[in-house]
């Protein structure tokens, strides 16, 4: 018997020596998240229409095809005459095509080849206070990274469920843009619009600046991007 509870005791205290899990090393994490992160351009009559962001979320190696899930408003209200796609670090664009757009939702699929890219995660439900990283290109330029937390989230009565705000502050250029969880990568939504507060300038009293609102970043959730992947038939091209 005394044995016995010595082994036991030594047992408890070997558990109690293990070191608990590594947190995941920031850097190595984004690194991961800009894998799947884009930048799209279109262009009408050779000049540039509009600017978004866009994370890729299926592909097919086989093909060398990925898609990738942004705003439908970027692509509203014709589709332009080119698209293009960069990637973070890279100078060169790659052409794309608009191949799904949602009929009831902000949402839009482009298609693209031979992109060195691998497809994010989808993370179904968040809660309150989830910290998250925002990864887009603001105004057309380099890629930025914001950090934030879970603002609000779609369920009434529960503090977790799909994520419907970030209190993350973007702009012009971040529509499509990933949001990441910040301890997994995985994609809890992409950027949907954002309130702004009109600020007056006084030395310029006919101009007005429009300043992000903290916390009211709307997001379109990943149940609402997978429901439309579904739909469009690319179900077999999301990661597993």
């Amino acid at each position: 018997m005394k044995r016995a509870l010595t082994l036991a005791a030594l047992a408890l205290t070997g558990a109690g020596c293990v070191s608990p899990p590594r947190p995941p090393d920031r850097g190595e994490l984004i690194r991961g998240i800009l894998t799947s992160t884009v930048q799209l351009r279109s262009e009408r009559d050779g000049a540039i229409h509009r600017a978004a962001s866009g994370v890729v979320v299926a592909a097919d190696p086989r093909s060398d095809r990925s898609w990738i899930i942004t705003a439908r408003h970027f692509v509203d209200p014709s589709p332009p005459h080119n698209i293009y796609v960069r990637l973070p670090g890279r100078i060169g664009v790659t052409p794309a095509t608009l191949a799904f757009v949602s009929p009831d939702r902000d949402l839009a699929v482009i298609e693209a080849k031979y992109l060195d890219v691998a497809p994010a995660r989808l993370k179904m439900a968040a809660s309150l206070g989830d910290e998250i990283l925002v990864i887009a290109f603001p105004w057309g330029q380099r890629f930025t990274v914001v950090r934030g937390v879970v603002s609000q989230v779609s369920t009434l009565a529960s503090i977790t469920g799909p994520a419907r705000m970030v209190d993350a502050s973007v702009s012009y250029g971040s529509s499509g843009g990933g949001v990441f969880d910040a301890q997994t990568g995985e994609l809890v939504g992409i950027v949907e619009s954002y309130r702004t507060a009109k600020v007056a300038i006084p030395e310029m009293k006919d101009r007005v600046l429009e300043i992000p609102i903290a916390g009211e970043t709307t997001l379109i959730s990943a149940p609402a991007i997978l429901r439309f992947l579904v739909d469009s038939g690319l179900s077999d091209f999301l990661p597993r």
